[in-house]
């Protein structure tokens, strides 16, 4: 549900907070210190060698920071960014307008690459390997093949979903990077650069509060600062004090830990309905009437994170651990239930 304020799925209307807020160069980026580490190498031996960088895979679960990392690498590498996704591309000759259009070291940005059809992978894989294309023109017996020589440039892919992209186009990625929630340090360093940003007056009880129940996303943090702005506004003088964030933050119906309704309502799906699991991913998802696919790439992340649900191989489990948080009585069978 994109509605949610804690989805970390972006939003139309947030892209010029979002653009207002990301930094533009990899010393500015908070977070991820092995992944930023590993990418400095990359891109400052590449820089030395005056050549296009190895084409570069993002993976883990949204809002952590993909499509910032994309654009970082082209400011390094004083390069041109060119931004699509996988679903836009329909049809190989869609690519074939994208790549030809590319100049000597640019940066293509494909989001949700796992999404991309076969027809337009199979076209793409010798762009990325030997910077050419192979094109099929005429039909039948007068049917003839011409490659196109490209300039040398970068391919950046992203994806939450790591395991549907199919191993050849895996292997076609010189480094790859995984990108994991962030610790309450950098959580607490985030929220507070945003808010010097926005200009928000904030006490650092507050910056903890809202880092705390950002579930270790920084798309999350800079929403959940903006509606606690808001209501410092409306509500307070202004001024985000811990309790004025405590206040907002409950009034969103956010817990302590990030957990917001539909979190709850899936994990007392499982309890209350099923008797704590196993549960098959397709049952919770009629029971709540959300999509699979959503439960399993937005939901589900966070709360493994936490050691709320286990994934086991009759179904979803909700651990001792959720009951606890509840507020609910674990019985004898959601502690068999780990070793199912």
């Amino acid at each position: 549900m994109s509605d949610r304020i804690t989805s970390p799925s972006s939003k139309q209307e947030e892209l010029a907070l979002e653009l207002s807020l990301r930094p533009k160069k990899l010393a500015e980026y908070i977070g991820q210190d092995k992944v930023k580490e590993n990418l400095k190498i990359l891109l400052d031996a590449a820089k030395g060698r005056n050549e296009a960088v190895d084409h570069i895979l993002l993976y883990g679960p949204p809002g952590l920071g993909k499509t910032t990392l994309a654009n970082i690498i082209a400011n390094e590498l004083n390069a041109a960014i060119k931004i699509t996704a996988g679903p836009s591309i329909e049809r190989p000759g869609d690519l074939a307008a994208i790549v030809t259009n590319l100049r000597a070291g640019d940066v293509l940005f494909i989001d949700e690459v796992h999404r991309l059809n076969r027809a337009v992978e199979e076209i793409l894989y010798p762009a990325m390997e030997d910077f050419a294309l192979d094109l099929i023109t005429g039909k039948g017996p007068s049917a003839r093949s011409i490659r196109l020589k490209l300039p040398r440039f970068t391919i950046v892919g992203a994806t939450t979903r790591f395991a549907m992209l199919s191993a050849p186009l895996r292997d076609r990625f010189g480094a790859v990077y995984r990108l994991d929630f962030y610790d309450q340090q950098a959580m607490e360093t985030i929220v507070d650069r945003s808010a010097k940003i926005l200009g928000a007056e904030i006490e650092a009880q507050a910056v903890t509060e809202i880092a705390r129940r950002s579930r270790g996303t920084p798309r999350v943090t800079n929403r959940l600062l903006k509606r606690v702005r808001d209501y410092a506004q409306v509500r307070a003088d202004g001024k985000i004090s811990a309790a004025v964030a405590h206040q907002a933050l409950a009034m969103m119906e956010i817990d302590d830990l990030g957990l917001d309704e539909i979190d709850r309502k899936v994990l007392k799906t499982i309890i209350e309905k099923f008797g704590g699991g196993p549960v098959g991913l397709d049952t919770i998802a009629a029971s709540i009437s959300e999509e699979a696919d959503t439960i399993m790439d937005v939901y589900e992340p966070y709360l493994l994170q936490l050691g709320f649900l286990d994934r086991k191989p009759r179904g979803r489990v909700a651990t001792p651990r959720a009951y606890e948080h509840l507020g609910f009585t674990a019985p004898e069978q959601a502690q068999q239930n780990r070793l199912l």
